[in-house]
C-alpha cells in the first residue's frame, strides 16, 4: 500500500512527493506547493471534461454496436454506413483549408527526414542507448545482420571473418557512390583523402585526384588537412562521417584507412511513459520520472559489467569539427527527445484527491515531464535538447478532435502553473484510433499552433478497428488485414492529410514500427516505401536498425517525395470504412492454427510484463522468430480472439485449451531465462496465464479493447504477492536464525 502526503487537496505518494521536492523542483522556479496546487487545479477543471470525453466513447461503441446488431444479414451499404456516422456525431464535418503554424520547432522535426525509435523510458540502459543513436556505425549494423548474406566463407562467427568484412567495405563504398559521389571515380579507388583549399580531394590508387560532384556535400573534418582523421559529409540534410587512421577489425588494412563510416541515425527518439513501459503503481512512476529527468539534466547515467569490465553510460558528448572555410563547428551526437505521455483513459492512484478519487494519469504526467523538460528550457543540464526551447509531448490513444482540443486546453494550464510562454508544450497526435483518423484534418486544426507530430501505428489502429466493428462479422486473418482495403487507404490518408493541412517545415509525418529485429533484409526491401509514401520519420526497433533505415533517406529526397504527393487526390473515406471481414470458408485446422499463433504471441508478453514488469520486449513468435512486442501488439492479438469467440468461430473451451497448450511451449522457449516462471502446469494459480485469458474474454466489453486495466490489476497483484512471499521467506530465515 502507498503511503501519502497530503498537499492542496491532494495525497500524494511519499516517493512521488519527495521525488519532486528533492530533485526535480530545484532549480526550475516552481515551488512544490505551487505545483500541487496547480495540479488539483487543473484536476478539478478538466476532471469532469476528460470523464465525460470518456463516456462520449462508450455512447458512440454502444451506438455502432446497435446498428451492426440490428442489420445483422443485411448487405453492407456504404452511403448508409457513412450517413449514421455523421448522425451520431462520429463523423464529423471537414471546415474550411487551412494550415498550420507552429513555430519554435527543432530542426529534427523542420528539416531533417530521419528514423525515430521508441523505447521505455523506465528503462535506462535502454533510454540511454537511444538517446546516443544519433550517430551509429554502418560498419557494424553491416557485419552483425543478414543484409550482407552469410554465404559460404561470409558467415558470422565468433572471430572476425575478413571475408565478411571486405563484403561490407564494399557495400559501404557503393553506398558512398549513391549518396555523395567523386566527380570522377569512385570512393572505392580512393587510397587517401585530403582537404585542400577547403575542398575535399580523394586521391585514387594511380595517383589521380578527384574532389566530391557535388562540392557543398563536403561540410567538414578534424585533424588535419592533409591527414583528416574524419570527413563529414551531407546529403538530405543528414550527415556521413568517414573515419580514418588505425581502426579496428573491419577497417584494418584499408587501402584509404577508412575504418567505419558512421550514419546520422536515430535522429529523434520517442521517450515512452505508455505502452512499452509496466508502469503501474507510483514506485514505477517515480523511476519513470527519475530517468526523464536524468536525460533532461544530461546526468543520467548506468554502470553494467560486461565480461569483468564495468561500463558506465551516460549521454554523447556533441561532435567538433572543421567547416571547409576553417571554422569551428559542432554536430549534436544526441537525438531529439521526445516524451510520449499516457492517453486520457488511465487514471492513478500515485495521486488522489484527498477523498480518495484517483485523478487521470495524464494530468500527472504533463505536469512531471513538463516540469522536468523545464530544466532544458533554462538550460540547465549538462547538454540541451530542444534547441528552439519547446517541450515534445506525444499524446495517445486519442478519439477524434474532442480530446485532441482537451489536451491542448490541458496543456495550457500546464504551461501556465510552469511559467511558460503559451505554445511551448507541443503536441504529436498519434493516429491510432479509427475516430481520429477520419477526423484527422478536423484534430490537426484545433491543435494547428502546437502539432508536430501525426503518425499510423498499424497495431493498435487494428485493435481499434476489431472493436469498433465488433458486432459486424468476424474478421479477416491476421496476416490478411496487413493488406486490407482499409489499412492502405488509412496509411495513405494519413500522409495526404499531412500535407494538406501544411505540416512539412513544422511538424513530421511518421509511419510505424518494423517489428522483426533480427530480419533487416526484409525491412531494407520492405521499410523504403515509408520515405517513398512522404513520411519523414518512421520508427524503428533498435539503434542498428536506425542506421540501416537511415540509408533510405539518402535514397529517398523526403521533401521533393512531398511536394510530388501534394498534387495527389485525397484517398477514399469509403475506403477507410470499410470493415475487414472474413469472406472465405475457414477449415478447423486454419481456425486453430489463427488461435494458436495469437494466443502464444500474447502469453509470450504478457508473462514477462506481469511477472517481470518488462513492457516492451522481444518475444518469439511460434516459428521462434524473434518479435518486438508492447500493449500495441498485446490490443490486436486479443481482440482478434475476442472477435472471432464473439461471432462463434471458436468455442471458450477450445481458447482456454489452446492457451494451455501455448503456455508450454513459451515455457520452453523461455527455459534458460533465470527470471523466468513457468505458467505451466498450474494454471488455475499463474497470474499471468489468468491475466492473458483476462484479456481475450473481457475484449468485446473492455472498453476501445484496450489492455491496460487488466495488466495493471494482474500486475499489481504480481507485485504483491512477491512481496508477501519476500516476508515469508525473512521470517523464516530470521526464525531458523533466532
Amino acid at each position: 500500500m502507498n503511503e501519502y502526503i497530503e498537499s492542496n487537496g491532494l495525497k500524494i505518494a511519499t516517493p512521488l512527493y519527495e521525488l519532486l521536492e528533492n530533485k526535480i523542483a530545484p532549480g526550475t522556479d516552481v515551488n512544490p506547493d505551487d505545483f500541487w496546487a496547480a495540479l488539483a487545479k487543473i484536476n478539478k477543471k478538466l476532471g469532469p471534461e476528460n470523464k465525460a470525453l470518456l463516456e462520449k466513447r462508450n455512447d458512440l461503441q454502444k451506438k455502432i454496436d446497435d446498428w451492426y446488431i440490428e442489420r445483422k444479414g443485411h448487405t453492407f451499404d456504404a452511403v448508409e454506413h457513412q450517413n449514421f456516422l455523421k448522425e451520431i456525431g462520429y463523423l464529423l464535418p471537414e471546415g474550411d483549408n487551412f494550415k498550420v503554424t507552429t513555430s519554435n520547432v527543432d530542426c529534427e522535426i523542420t528539416t531533417i527526414a530521419g528514423p525515430q525509435l521508441v523505447v521505455p523510458v523506465d528503462k535506462s540502459r535502454y533510454a540511454l542507448n537511444a538517446a546516443n543513436a544519433r550517430w551509429g556505425s554502418l560498419y557494424d549494423a553491416l557485419y552483425g545482420t543478414d543484409l550482407i548474406l552469410e554465404v559460404e566463407g561470409c558467415k558470422r562467427t565468433k572471430k572476425y571473418n575478413p571475408v565478411r568484412g571486405a563484403k561490407v567495405i564494399k557495400y559501404v563504398r557503393n553506398f558512398l557512390d549513391t549518396s555523395v559521389p567523386m566527380a570522377i571515380g569512385s570512393h572505392g579507388f580512393v587510397v587517401q583523402y585530403k582537404v585542400r583549399s577547403g575542398k575535399l580531394i580523394g586521391i585514387m590508387g594511380d595517383g589521380t585526384e578527384s574532389g566530391l560532384g557535388k562540392r557543398e556535400r563536403f561540410v567538414g573534418y578534424t585533424g588535419e588537412p592533409e591527414s583528416p582523421k574524419s570527413i563529414f559529409l551531407s546529403h538530405n540534410h543528414m550527415y556521413i562521417e568517414i573515419c580514418l587512421g588505425e581502426g579496428f577489425y573491419i577497417g584494418r588494412g584499408d587501402l584509404a584507412g577508412v575504418y567505419d563510416v558512421k550514419l546520422e541515425s536515430a535522429v529523434s527518439t520517442i521517450m515512452d511513459c505508455e505502452d512499452s513501459v509496466a508502469a503501474v503503481d507510483a514506485e514505477d512512476k517515480t523511476q519513470v520520472y527519475s530517468n526523464w529527468l536524468g536525460l533532461m539534466k544530461g546526468n543520467l547515467k548506468l554502470t553494467i559489467v560486461k565480461e569483468n569490465e564495468t561500463i558506465e553510460r551516460s549521454l554523447a558528448p556533441d561532435r567538433n569539427y572543421t567547416s571547409p572555410d576553417g571554422k569551428k563547428c559542432t554536430l549534436r551526437s544526441r537525438s531529439l527527445m521526445l516524451c510520449r505521455n499516457v492517453g486520457i483513459h488511465m487514471y492513478t492512484d500515485a495521486v488522489m484527491t484527498t477523498d480518495g478519487e484517483q485523478i487521470p494519469e495524464g494530468f500527472l504526467d504533463a505536469m512531471m515531464t513538463v516540469l522536468i523538460a523545464k530544466h532544458d528550457l533554462l538550460g540547465k543540464g549538462n547538454f540541451r535538447n530542444s534547441l528552439e526551447g519547446s517541450v515534445y509531448i506525444v499524446k495517445p490513444k486519442l478519439h477524434g478532435p474532442e480530446e485532441v482540443a482537451s489536451t491542448v486546453k490541458l496543456f495550457e494550464l500546464v504551461e501556465q502553473a510552469l511559467g511558460l510562454e503559451k505554445n511551448t508544450v507541443k503536441i504529436g497526435i498519434m493516429d491510432e484510433e479509427r475516430r481520429t483518423t477520419v477526423n484527422l484534418k478536423e484534430c490537426i486544426r484545433v491543435a494547428k499552433e502546437r502539432v508536430i507530430f501525426i503518425n499510423t501505428g498499424f497495431l493498435d489502429r487494428t485493435g481499434d478497428e476489431i472493436h469498433t466493428s465488433m458486432q459486424a462479422a468476424a474478421v479477416m486473418k491476421k496476416k490478411d488485414l496487413k493488406s486490407a482495403t482499409w489499412l492502405l487507404a488509412y496509411e495513405d490518408w494519413n500522409v495526404d492529410v499531412g500535407l494538406e493541412t501544411g505540416l512539412p517545415g513544422h511538424a513530421q509525418i511518421g509511419k510505424g514500427m518494423w517489428a522483426e529485429p533480427e530480419n533487416m533484409a526484409n525491412m531494407m526491401e520492405a521499410k523504403i516505401n515509408h520515405p517513398r509514401a512522404g513520411a519523414s520519420t518512421a520508427w524503428v526497433p533498435s539503434p542498428t536498425a536506425a542506421t540501416l533505415h537511415a540509408m533510405h533517406y539518402h535514397r529517398v529526397d523526403v521533401h521533393s517525395r512531398q511536394q510530388e504527393l501534394c498534387k495527389v487526390t485525397r484517398s477514399n473515406l469509403n475506403d477507410i470504412l470499410t470493415i475487414p471481414v472474413l469472406e472465405e470458408e475457414l477449415t478447423d485446422a486454419e481456425i486453430r492454427a489463427e488461435i494458436e499463433n495469437n494466443a502464444q504471441g500474447i502469453l509470450g508478453y504478457v508473462v514477462r510484463w506481469i511477472d517481470q514488469g518488462v513492457g516492451c520486449s522481444k518475444v518469439p513468435d511460434i516459428n521462434n522468430v524473434s518479435l518486438m512486442e508492447d500493449r500495441a501488439t498485446l490490443r490486436i492479438s486479443s481482440q482478434h480472439i475476442s472477435n472471432w469467440l464473439h461471432h462463434e468461430l471458436v468455442t471458450p473451451k477450445q481458447v482456454v485449451d489452446v492457451f494451455q497448450k501455448m503456455a508450454a511451449i513459451v515455457d520452453f522457449q523461455n527455459a534458460n531465462d533465470p527470471l523466468y516462471k513457468s505458467m505451466s502446469p498450474d494454471f488455475d494459480n499463474n497470474i499471468a496465464f489468468k491475466a492473458a485469458l483476462d484479456l481475450v474474454f473481457t475484449g468485446c466489453s473492455e472498453a476501445s479493447g484496450y489492455t491496460e486495466k487488466v495488466l495493471h490489476a494482474r500486475r499489481r497483484e504480481a507485485k504483491l504477492k512477491e512481496k508477501h512471499e519476500s516476508l515469508f521467506i525473512i521470517n523464516n530465515t530470521v526464525r531458523q536464525c533466532l
